[in-house]
């Protein structure tokens, strides 16, 4: 699985010519983040951090993932539709987790009232490494599977077009022709779409809930525009001017500004320092509002990392997904091991396997965002802090995939051209839409509309493992 780049690593004078041409065509196709000193304006850009050379997949596990991302998509659906199963599996966590709490009782409060939409979005990114079986083989395993603010679609869109430059620059044309078209942001653009018409107002507008320092605007604006072209207006608003200014009629339509809102697209609201007071009642607002979320709270709670390590306990699947074995089949082949940190005897066991053999494991809390888990002696440490207090149960224990490194330049702002020993991740978007009379209890004649454009997103390499 290791890239074919050895011989071109090995020329720094090249190297260093190459990473100038492929910044410039980075800037000139849109693979941009505003900057860590103005993150409130695009007065001043650079670019995003890439690698000069594309990641070779193996085309087996592509296709792989491809297939299952549908599994996925009908997995996270049915989840999200659940009440029983949300209840019971997040039961510990929420008592420890104030986070996952607060989510859960706008989930309840939500479900006591009664969910007024009848049209469900989902688009999420599940992401994977490779790793070597004993016999030598590559296998493909799930990281995680992200349902809220799945980002870089829209970036990822713009860089075949620099991995493809920079071979032809090499003059490697054969090569730059294998690179695959990638276009994610239309996929998840066709999915809002969707939702859109099903929802049944011409006039009606997209809500894009965003943060106000937002570097990665360029990623949303893919898919703004991808919209914009269909004749379908986005409006950017705050939880806060949510706050102020959104409301309900009678029948829990949500108007913003007095417009109404067909859809809401959070690509805010997945970490807990992007809320106050104020941001939980807005949240709880467009809950009860009869606009397609995208994602509603409880297809949120089904991407929690509880529900991930829940999921891959013998028989959840086909509790989940009944009278579909090759379905369970394709989904549990790309499972780690994951492991309940909960009180009692099989938490116990975890932490002391744990404990024994750490280069084995990682300790994740119910976080988006990424930079949360936790490694090696850090891990230890926790878990030692741990082990008695019910607070572990905020956590899973997922066992440690270890990909084949390889070589490759990270090309960063104002990081110098150096050749470094790099992991990839593969991530593959998932769109969904899913349309019920009635969504709760969970009701298995509801339908699924899901889109037959998969779009993929090669993440870049980095240096350590995500």
């Amino acid at each position: 699985m290791a890239t074919g780049w050895g011989s071109l690593l090995q020329d720094e004078q090249q190297l260093e010519e190459l990473a100038r041409q492929a910044v410039d065509r980075a800037l000139a196709e849109g693979v941009l983040l505003r900057t860590l000193q103005e993150p409130s304006s695009s007065d001043v850009v650079s670019y995003a951090p890439f690698t000069l050379f594309p990641s070779l997949v193996p085309s087996a596990l592509l296709e792989q993932a491809y297939a299952v991302q549908m599994d996925f998509n009908m997995l996270v659906d049915a989840v999200s539709q659940n009440a029983a199963f949300l209840e019971q599996t997040l039961s510990s966590t929420i008592k420890r987790d104030n986070f996952t709490a607060h989510l859960f009782n706008i989930y309840k409060q939500v479900l006591k009232e009664g969910i007024a939409q009848t049209v469900f979005l989902g688009l999420n990114r599940s992401d994977y490494m490779f790793q070597r079986n004993a016999d030598g083989s590559p296998v493909l395993k799930q990281i995680e599977i992200n349902t809220i603010s799945a980002s870089f679609g829209g970036l990822a869109s713009r860089t075949p077009a620099v991995h493809r430059h920079v071979l032809n620059v090499l003059s490697k044309t054969k090569e730059a022709a294998k690179i695959l078209s990638n276009n994610p942001s239309k996929g998840l653009a066709q999915g809002i779409t969707k939702a859109w018409e099903l929802y049944g107002s011409a006039n009606a507008l997209v809500l894009l809930i965003a943060q106000e320092k937002e570097r990665n605007i360029f990623d949303q604006r893919a898919i703004e525009n991808e919209l914009l072209a269909r004749n379908i207006h986005v409006i950017r608003r705050r939880f806060e001017d949510v706050s102020e200014k959104g409301s309900l009629d009678q029948d829990r339509r949500l108007f913003m500004d007095g417009q109404e809102v067909a859809v809401v697209y959070f690509r805010d609201g997945y970490m807990p320092s992007q809320y106050s007071v104020q941001n939980w009642e807005a949240r709880l607002l467009l809950e009860r509002s009869c606009a397609i979320k995208c994602p509603d709270i409880a297809t949120q709670l089904a991407g929690t990392k509880k529900v991930q390590q829940e999921l891959s306990r013998m028989g959840v699947l086909e509790m989940l997904l009944p009278g579909q074995p090759e379905t369970v089949a394709r989904l549990r082949a790309t499972f780690a091991g994951l492991y309940s940190l909960d009180m009692g005897e099989e938490g116990d066991q975890a932490i002391t396997e744990a404990l024994a053999a750490p280069s084995q494991f990682v300790l994740k809390p119910q976080r988006e965002g990424g930079g949360n888990n936790l490694y090696g002696e850090e891990m230890v440490q926790a878990l030692e802090h741990l082990k008695d207090s019910e607070e572990r149960a905020s956590y899973i224990l997922m066992e440690k995939i270890e990909p084949e490194p390889f070589g490759n330049c990270l090309l960063r702002p104002g990081s110098p051209v150096r050749v470094v020993q790099c992991i990839s991740e593969l991530g593959i978007f998932g769109v969904y839409v899913s349309i019920s009379a009635c969504h709760v209890p969970p009701n298995p004649t509801t339908t699924i509309a899901i889109l037959t454009e998969r779009e993929r997103r090669k993440l870049t390499a980095t240096e350590h493992e995500m």
